[in-house]
């Protein structure tokens, strides 16, 4: 472990002490693990727990939506500048300072009087999540100068992430039937302590010259904000409602400043050149339909399972086992597909068989058995999981490496949006159906559409995705 630290420049004569070696290997990639394992939980923790909340809190649908969609539309909007924000104060404190922001909103989640304070308490969440993320990977870098190493490390990283979507409904579940729905934010406690615990062995990260677009941040949080809020009240009161028609008419204006001053500015949040490419553009609309069909038939089938088929939390979130458990496999398998035809084919083989999936959800009605539902989620689970590692190394391919960062942030931040707007859409059309199982199936088709016009655009893409306007 030594040998990794002194290998670089900046762990000087620190490399020499035994806790030093340990803080820049094992212990750094636990913290960051941890940290990135309770950043993808809490995605998807709550998704199980709705209807109790709702029981409890009130609130109806469109607290429900916004219950999912205020951590990860923050988390979303925030993540572009948060990388800057890591550079600029260090990536060991950013994330130390991040995972006390998440363990107190967390806390307060867990004790929230009222659905108001619980939705204020998961925006607070989302934005520490929005810290946390680059900064941990930035502390892997930090710990693990050797190349080789570093990519070891990163994998590892990485299954937190994968462990953490396959937890996510089931541990969600058994806790809310349990011990009550209250524990699915008390139990980020346990686990931020010790990561904090880890980081405290951790050296410092230096501090490096970052500039934060002020105005690009703000717009995009209002941008994304307003179209949320839009979408979700316009499906639950109306879209001719007039503060919905305003909050619509703000986010277009808010997107068109946006884009704007990220064209003028000499240091953007968002750097427009990069969507020249054909790859980069494609890879970012199948990143959020593939996010869109996941996120969305998670939110749509976990309240078909409690409030349509009478399933408790627990029985609900042990339905999406077939569906997460083989996502790593799947993983690796893309990985392998990718090497020897080009990512084009598992792109393409994923969406359609995400495609399949959803079509094959348009046939389950009040009284299909549920063991079924569960295997006919499986291929929109394994669709993504298929494509999503073929397009993301696509997309580093043809970016030059000092953008390598910016690139990344832009495709999660895409994948995060289409799954909070999938919530939001998805709502709207189960709200303003005659029945539940009508807006299901409206939902499942939109998603299949979505997925077969990019699954198109994926094919006008070059077999090995170099050659085509790169960055």
């Amino acid at each position: 472990m030594k040998s990794l630290l002194k290998s670089s420049p900046a762990a000087g004569a620190a490399a020499d002490t035994p806790e030093a070696a340990l803080g820049g290997s094992t212990v750094v990639l636990g913290a960051a693990l941890l940290g990135f394992f309770l950043i993808s939980l809490d995605a998807l923790i709550v998704t199980v727990a709705l209807p109790d909340i709702g029981r409890s809190l009130g609130g109806g649908m469109s607290g429900l939506q916004w219950m999912v969609d205020g951590y990860t539309l923050v988390f979303a909007a925030l993540m572009l500048s948060a990388g800057a924000l890591s550079d600029r104060i260090g990536a060991r404190q950013a994330y130390g300072g991040g995972l006390v922001v998440f363990a107190l909103a967390s806390a307060a989640c867990g004790l929230a009087p009222g659905l108001g304070v619980l939705v204020a308490a998961r925006l607070v969440q989302g934005a520490a999540a929005a810290v946390m993320m680059p900064a941990s990977l930035a502390l892997v870098r930090q710990g693990f100068p050797d190349q080789a190493k570093r990519a070891q490390a990163i994998a590892i990283w990485t299954v937190g992430g994968a462990v953490a979507v396959a937890a996510g409904p089931v541990l969600g579940g058994a806790l809310t039937a349990t011990v009550g729905w209250r524990w699915i934010f008390f139990v980020n406690l346990p686990a931020g302590l010790l990561a904090l615990a880890l980081l405290a062995r951790v050296p410092a990260s230096p501090r490096l010259p970052a500039r934060l677009d002020v105005v690009g941040q703000v717009t995009a949080v209002v941008a994304m904000g307003s179209l949320t809020y839009g979408v979700i009240e316009g499906g639950d009161k109306g879209f001719g409602r007039p503060l919905v028609v305003a909050s619509l008419l703000v986010a277009a204006v808010a997107a068109a400043v946006f884009l704007t001053a990220q064209a003028r500015s000499a240091h953007p949040m968002l750097p427009l050149p990069l969507f020249r490419s054909r790859v980069v553009a494609v890879s970012l609309v199948v990143g959020f339909m593939l996010n869109a069909a996941y996120y969305g038939g998670v939110f749509i089938f976990s309240l078909y399972l409690q409030q349509e088929r009478g399933q408790s939390a627990l029985q609900a979130g042990l339905m999406f086992i077939p569906m997460t458990a083989l996502v790593a496999v799947v993983n690796l398998a893309s990985a392998k597909l990718a090497a020897r035809f080009g990512p084009r084919v598992p792109m393409v083989a994923g969406q359609l068989v995400g495609t399949a999936g959803l079509l094959a959800l348009l046939g389950v009605g009040a009284h299909t058995d549920v063991w079924t539902v569960a295997a006919l989620m499986v291929p929109v689970g394994l669709g993504g999981a298929l494509a999503v590692p073929a397009l993301t190394a696509m997309l580093l391919d043809v970016v030059p490496a000092d953008r390598a960062g910016t690139a990344s942030a832009v495709l999660n931040t895409g994948r995060q949006v289409g799954g909070a707007i999938a919530v939001a859409v998805f709502g709207a059309l189960l709200a303003g159906a005659d029945t539940f199982l009508a807006g299901m199936r409206w939902s499942m088709l939109l998603a299949a559409a979505g997925l077969v016009l990019t699954a198109g655009a994926t094919l006008t893409l070059p077999r090995g995705g170099r050659r085509d306007g790169e960055v």
